[in-house]
C-alpha cells in the first residue's frame, strides 16, 4: 500500500473510463501468461461495458506488468525470516485437514462468556480513559502533550474492542448468532466501521491471502504499474528517507478510509469498490459484495451513520474541539493500529506472493507473520498480531486459544511456520521503505526496491 500514490492512481484510472481502448502487445517468450496465449490486452472499462468483461480485462490487465520484468535482476533483501517464506515451491505444505486434525480440539471450543468478558474489558478501560480525560484535562494548548498521550491511550485501548468485533465477524465471538453480530455491529458502527460491509471483505481477504490479483487489502503494486511507477518518480525526487517516511504517515492516517472509500490495495480484479455503496467495483465472480450482502452493505451504513449523527449532536452541545479530543483524535490511533498489524501480518521484503495454480489457501495461510508485540499490546489487542498465522489457518478459533493453536502449528510445520523477532518499529520501517513493487521471479512474486528493466 502506497498512500501518496493512491489518489492519483484512482483518479487517473477513472479518468479512463470514459472510453473503451484495447491494444495487443507481444510478450517476451519466458514471460509467464495466462492460458498459454501469447498477447496481452491492455482495456480501459467503460460504464457500458459488461460487467464480467470489465472483471477479466481488469485481471489481466494487473497481472500483466510484473510478468513483463526482468526478476532474475531483483536484489533480494531479507527480513527477520532470513528468506525462509521463499522458494515456496519446493516446500511441501500439507492440506487445511491436515492443518486443522493437529490443532487440538479445544481451540476451537467457542465461550461466550469468556468473548464477552474480553469484549467488555476493552470497552471498560476505553471509557475509563476518556471519562478520566474529560474529568481532568482543559482543552487549553498548554495540555497538548496531554491529550495527545490520551488519545493513543485511548485508541491502542479501543483497538481490542475493534478486535473484539473482528472476531464477532469471523464467527470466533460466539456459537449465539445473535450475541455475535449485536455485539460486533455495535462495536464496529461506533468505530465507523460498516460491519456486514467489512465482515464480507475480510473473508475475501482470508480465502485469497497473498494472492496477486485476487487478494483483498494490502495488496502490492506490480513492477511496471502505474501505482508503482509513481512511487518509484516519488521516491527519485524527494529521496528514499523523506518518502519513506511520508509513506507511513499516508499508509495510516489515510490508508484505511482510503481502503473502505475507494478500495485502496484492494484486490485489482475488484477495481474500485466502496463500503458503504454496495454496486461499485466489479460485478460477476469478482463482486465485493454479490447477492444478499448488498443489502447488508446498506444495513451496515445505518450503524455508522447513527454514530456519525450522535458525534454532530454532540459537537453541537458542546464543541468540535471536544469531540475531536475525545472521539476523533483516539479514532485515529485506532486506525493506526488496525492498518500496521493489518501490513506487518503478510508483508515484508522475503514474503512472495502467488497466482494461479501457484498459489493454494494452505500456501497463503503460511505466508502470514507473527510478530513480538510485546505482552501490554498482547493483553489490550487480544494476541492479534503475535498468533495471527493460526488466525488465517482458521478463523473461527477464539483469541483466547490461539496460543495453544499457534504452538501446535509451531511443533508441526517448523519450517512452515513464520514468525519475524525484529522489533515493531524497524519492521515497519523495512515494509513501509523497501516493500515498493513486486515482479514475477520463478513460481512466486518478490519484492523490489527499485526500478527493472523489461524481459528481452
Amino acid at each position: 500500500m502506497n498512500a501518496l500514490t493512491s489518489i492519483a492512481s484512482t483518479v487517473t484510472t477513472r479518468q479512463r473510463r470514459c472510453r473503451v481502448r484495447k491494444t495487443t502487445t507481444r510478450v517476451p517468450k519466458n514471460a509467464f501468461v495466462r492460458g498459454g496465449a501469447r498477447r496481452v490486452f491492455t482495456t480501459t472499462v467503460s460504464s457500458s461495458s459488461s460487467a464480467v468483461a470489465a472483471s477479466k480485462t481488469l485481471e489481466e490487465e494487473y497481472v500483466q506488468h510484473a510478468d513483463l520484468y526482468d526478476g532474475s535482476k531483483q536484489t533480494q533483501l531479507f527480513s527477520g525470516l532470513q528468506g525462509r517464506a521463499l522458494n515456496a515451491k519446493g516446500k511441501e505444505f500439507p492440506s487445511m485437514a491436515q492443518v486443522l486434525a493437529k490443532i487440538p480440539k479445544e481451540c476451537f471450543e467457542k465461550d461466550t462468556g469468556k468473548s464477552l468478558m474480553y469484549a467488555g474489558i476493552s470497552t471498560a478501560i476505553t471509557f475509563a480513559v476518556g471519562v478520566a480525560a474529560w474529568a481532568t484535562l482543559p482543552f487549553t494548548v498548554y495540555y497538548l502533550p496531554a491529550w495527545i498521550a490520551y488519545a493513543y491511550v485511548a485508541g491502542t485501548a479501543a483497538t481490542g474492542c475493534w478486535v473484539a468485533a473482528h472476531e464477532c465477524g469471523h464467527g470466533a465471538f460466539s456459537d449465539n448468532r445473535t450475541i455475535q453480530d449485536t455485539v460486533g455491529y455495535i462495536l464496529h458502527s461506533l468505530l465507523l466501521v460498516p460491519y456486514f460491509s467489512w465482515q464480507r471483505s475480510h473473508a475475501v481477504h482470508h480465502s485469497r491471502t497473498n494472492h496477486v490479483s485476487e487478494g483483498e487489502t494490502h495488496v502490492p503494486a506490480q513492477m511496471g504499474s502505474e501505482e508503482a511507477n509513481l512511487t518509484f518518480g516519488l521516491r527519485k525526487t524527494v529521496g528514499k528517507t523523506l518518502f519513506s517516511a511520508l509513506n507511513l504517515i499516508g499508509v495510516f492516517v489515510f490508508g484505511w478510509p482510503l481502503y473502505l472509500l475507494m478500495g485502496a490495495s484492494g484486490g485489482p480484479v475488484r477495481g474500485k469498490t466502496n463500503h458503504f455503496v454496495p454496486k461499485m467495483g466489479a460485478s460477476g465472480k469478482h463482486a465485493l459484495f454479490p447477492g444478499k450482502w448488498e443489502n447488508k452493505v446498506w444495513y451496515s451504513d445505518i450503524g455508522v451513520a447513527l454514530t456519525v449523527g450522535a458525534m454532530a449532536y454532540w459537537a453541537m452541545q458542546t464543541s468540535f474541539a471536544t469531540v475531536f479530543g475525545l472521539y476523533l483524535a483516539p479514532y485515529l490511533f485506532t486506525n493506526f493500529w488496525l492498518v500496521l498489524y493489518t501490513w506487518l501480518q503478510h508483508t515484508d521484503v522475503d514474503v512472495p506472493h502467488f497466482e494461479g495454480n501457484d498459489w493454494n489457501l494452505v500456501k497463503g495461510a503460511f505466508m502470514t507473520i507473527d510478530r513480538p508485540y510485546g505482552k501490554v499490546y498482547d493483553f489490550l489487542h487480544h494476541r492479534i498480531g503475535s498468533t495471527h498465522v493460526a488466525h488465517h489457518i482458521n478463523h473461527t478459533i477464539p483469541h483466547y486459544n490461539a496460543v495453544k493453536a499457534t504452538e501446535a502449528i509451531k511443533q508441526n510445520w517448523p519450517d512452515l511456520y513464520l514468525f519475524d523477532p525484529t522489533p515493531i518499529a524497524q519492521a515497519t520501517w523495512r515494509v513501509g521503505s523497501e516493500c515498493v513493487a513486486i515482479v514475477r521471479k520463478g513460481d512466486e512474486y518478490v519484492f523490489s526496491n527499485e526500478p527493472l528493466p523489461k524481459l528481452a
